[in-house]
């Protein structure tokens, strides 16, 4: 399997997603705007997406896929079978009875993670009810995340990267045209998370039955692989999703912050989160069955050789996009959000989220790339000190910059925690001798230094002020950018060229 190859299919399907994430966030912005409504609605999505992120895609993913691995690769298909027949009726029957407590306890659950709600009864209330509707989403996302597993074992990377777009649709179709028969309107959105983990759930199931993995009604919690799976789930829970623990606590400092605060860490979150998903969730997604196959195999080298390319990829591709959210954070969100009722004032109070995120954007997809590397190998004690570590030196710097920094300090300290969380799993590796560096890093570090500095003049030649970007309609804008963007990307790419780089040195295939 040529990696390079299977990266690009699941960054383009991600690169549609995200799109579509942004036509999603546009349509909100303008409908909805930066107020009561939305923080009500983020903090009420925020919860399940919270537990998606940490328990389906986070824990549960990085726990089950190297068990999955090692069944397939040590004892064939009928047992391969029988682990996700059992591992997903368990999860099934656990999830149901999650969201059956979430739902009932939503008026606690909003008390504790967004305090500051309670001072509006009005605000509070709402936001209770958008929580009910939305919380059965963690059921079908966990699901969802079974069915991905079993997919990408099996080298079907497309399909699973390609269901987040039926979330974004469901968001866009109930915002445009569902909104007006509800009262208040943003329960449409509500109703959209439902249907949105509906229809990913559904798309999966032919998939999975034509590879003969369609899981079966079998419970049996007491197994073998199923006890396996949980027992690295549970410490998983904090090595993988640390960042997202961070964004609730997070959401409890903003609710106190201005009204609109929670909006604009929402929109410079979404920002991040899409070089953040189209290289870190896409890296990831291919590398973990990988190193879990070359561990199983004990090939130590190849091991090394795989997070290396992960490392390299990551730095060629992560740092300029930091860096151009940073610089042309006024171009893009008065681009993507200044319509209808999302003001300048919120472009500017969203930029001062989106320039703190963008410093710890680098260390945010390592985190993505470096983890799988202990979880292949099943190694969780280590991640898990790291991470409370990391969530300690989060809430420390949380309290030393949400005074003069507001809203932009949460950002930050999420920003530097994730370059400490990086840092530190980075050199884990390194002492265990489960990562060498391959030759030529002093090389490949002072030419993209260069090509850095390239990318950081052209930027600032072409972008202008941000007054100008204010004042401009939407077409200019889009077309600016569309230009900046452009001169952006050909400066980086033909410096990276003149100095050596070409697309086969970072072609690999995995095992």
């Amino acid at each position: 399997m040529n990696l390079l190859r299977a990266l690009a299919t699941v960054s383009s399907m991600t690169l549609l997603s995200r799109i579509l994430g942004f036509v999603r966030d546009f349509v909100i912005a303008r409908i909805f705007g930066a107020g009561m409504l939305t923080d009500a609605f983020f903090v009420a999505f925020r919860l399940p997406n919270l537990l998606r992120r940490m328990f389906a895609e986070g824990a549960f993913s990085q726990a089950f896929v190297p068990v999955l691995a090692e069944y397939r690769n040590r004892r064939g298909e009928p047992e391969t079978k029988t682990l996700i027949d059992r591992v997903s009726s368990v999860l099934f029957l656990a999830l149901i009875a999650v969201s059956a407590l979430g739902m009932a306890g939503a008026p606690l659950l909003i008390a504790v993670t967004a305090p500051g709600f309670a001072a509006d009864p009005e605000k509070f209330a709402l936001t209770v009810e958008l929580t009910r509707i939305t919380f059965p989403y963690i059921l079908f996302m966990s699901l969802v995340a079974v069915a991905a597993g079993v997919l990408n074992t099996w080298r079907r990377f497309a399909l699973p990267a390609f269901t987040p777009v039926l979330l974004n649709l469901s968001f866009i179709g109930m915002a445009l045209f569902a909104a007006p028969y509800f009262d208040p309107p943003v329960l449409a959105l509500a109703w959209a998370v439902f249907l949105g983990g509906a229809l990913q759930l559904a798309i999966q199931l032919p998939a999975l039955a034509r590879i003969g993995m369609l899981p079966r009604f079998d419970p049996a919690w007491r197994d073998e692989g199923v006890q396996r799976v949980l027992k690295l789930m549970a410490p998983a829970i904090l090595g993988v999703s640390v960042a997202q623990i961070s964004l609730l606590i997070n959401t409890v400092f903003a609710s106190f912050l201005a009204s609109g605060s929670v909006s604009w860490l929402y929109y410079a979150d979404r920002l991040m989160e899409f070089p953040a998903g189209l290289l870190g969730a896409a890296l990831g997604t291919i590398l973990l069955p990988s190193l879990s196959k070359s561990h199983a195999s004990g090939n130590s080298a190849e091991f090394s050789a795989l997070l290396d390319w992960g490392l390299r990829l990551t730095l060629l591709l992560t740092l300029p996009a930091a860096l151009a959210l940073a610089m042309l954070a006024v171009p893009l969100l008065s681009t993507l959000f200044q319509y209808g009722a999302f003001s300048a004032h919120d472009v500017l109070r969203t930029r001062e989220a989106l320039v703190a995120y963008s410093v710890g954007l680098t260390g945010l997809i390592l985190v993505k790339v470096l983890a799988p590397g202990f979880y292949a190998r099943q190694d969780i004690r280590t991640p898990v000190r790291i991470a409370i570590f990391t969530l300690l030196l989060t809430q420390a710097m949380n309290l030393a910059f949400i005074g003069w920094l507001e809203h932009a300090g949460l950002a930050l300290s999420i920003g530097l925690a994730s370059c400490a969380n990086a840092f530190l799993l980075w050199r884990g590796l390194r002492r265990r001798g489960s990562y060498v560096p391959q030759p030529g890093w002093r090389t490949f570090t002072l030419r993209l230094l260069l090509a850095l500095a390239a990318l950081g003049v052209a930027l600032w030649l072409t972008a202008g002020s941000d007054a100008e970007w204010l004042a401009m309609n939407g077409a200019s804008r889009a077309l600016r950018l569309a230009l900046v963007v452009l001169a952006g990307l050909l400066t980086y790419f033909v410096t990276l060229w003149l100095l050596g780089f070409r697309p086969r040195d970072f072609s690999r295939r995995g095992s």
